[in-house]
């Protein structure tokens, strides 16, 4: 029976940090890295969605999760997502996030072309073999990637003994119950249902908009743990206005979510790469008052 305990808790999807000529700045990724072991959460998710993966390079993200390490490295769980559009590179990522001494690494399927079951198996089988060495998380968004996971290719997986899970962000609570019940470890990944995604069985979260609040998913957590539910229903339908009002922006939710740190004391982690819009003027507004919002919940529930 493995331990899954360094996985149980709050990760935040970890931003891109860029300097103001839109380069990956390392000392934004270590101020970003630090401002999040300091709210307590569990561990940092590098190199997903939120990290604007699909928009770097390899080198850029060999630098991201090198900074990252070399700042929380041994204090958090790390959970490098290493997936490329070709397994090449995505190996490559996988055996340099070994190197580093990540917890585990995970995976989307590839994406634009749809492989078949044993495509995708095989993909994610030649990424793991590169770190033969560290725990394998599949990565399931299939509003994004095209492809969803299924209990079959779920078990053909299994069949490896480094995977220990899935991130679901599919947005059926179901899922999460049908991925339980075959013995992997879960992850919530739909922010706005983390309380529902516990109850169905996830362990853990990994969220896009947990950095911008964690001191409510933290609460959203320990109210399921101590079976305040009410509250946590509460805490959980606060964190969803927030997240309505984020995305009310015409900018990209990142670029967002990354002023919204800096309203609140954080560090500044720059703007959105482009084709991603960064904020328009009008946006601020949005911003602070998102920020307000997170504030005013802060101090009433937590």
């Amino acid at each position: 029976m493995k331990d899954f305990s360094k996985y149980e808790g709050i990760i935040p999807a970890f931003y891109a940090c860029y300097d103001s000529e839109g380069r990956v700045s390392g000392l934004a990724v270590r101020a970003l890295a630090k401002y999040l072991l300091d709210k307590g959460v569990k561990g940092l998710y590098v190199g997903g969605s939120s990290g604007e993966c699909i928009y770097q390079s390899v080198a850029e993200r060999k630098e991201t999760l090198e900074n990252v390490m070399a700042e929380v490295g041994g204090k958090m769980t790390i959970i490098a997502h290493v997936a490329c559009n070709n397994t090449a590179d995505s190996q490559e990522l996988a055996a340099h996030a070994e190197s580093l001494g990540v917890d585990a690494i995970a995976s989307i399927p590839p994406i634009y072309f749809h492989l078949p079951p044993r495509g995708i198996a095989k993909y994610w089988n030649d990424m793991s073999a590169a770190a033969p060495n560290t725990d394998f998380i599949i990565y399931n968004i299939p509003q994004l990637a095209g492809v969803s996971l299924s209990v079959p290719l779920l078990k053909e997986m299994q069949k490896n003994p480094r995977v220990i899970g899935v991130k679901n962000s599919s947005m059926p609570v179901q899922d999460i119950q049908m991925w339980h019940d075959e013995g992997a470890f879960v992850f919530n990944g739909p922010d706005e249902q983390l309380l529902s995604g516990l109850a169905a069985g996830a362990g853990g979260g990994i969220g896009g908009t947990y950095a911008a609040m964690p001191e409510l998913y933290l609460e959203i957590l320990r109210c399921f743990r101590s079976g305040e539910l009410a509250k946590g229903q509460q805490v959980q339908n606060e964190c969803c206005h927030i997240i309505y009002q984020m995305c009310s922006a015409q900018g990209n939710l990142y670029a967002v979510m990354k002023e919204i740190i800096r309203l609140q004391g954080g560090p500044d982690v720059g703007g959105v790469r482009a084709p991603l819009p960064n904020l328009e003027p009008e946006d601020q507004a949005v911003a602070v008052q998102a920020h307000k919002m997170i504030q005013a919940a802060i101090a009433k529930f937590c």
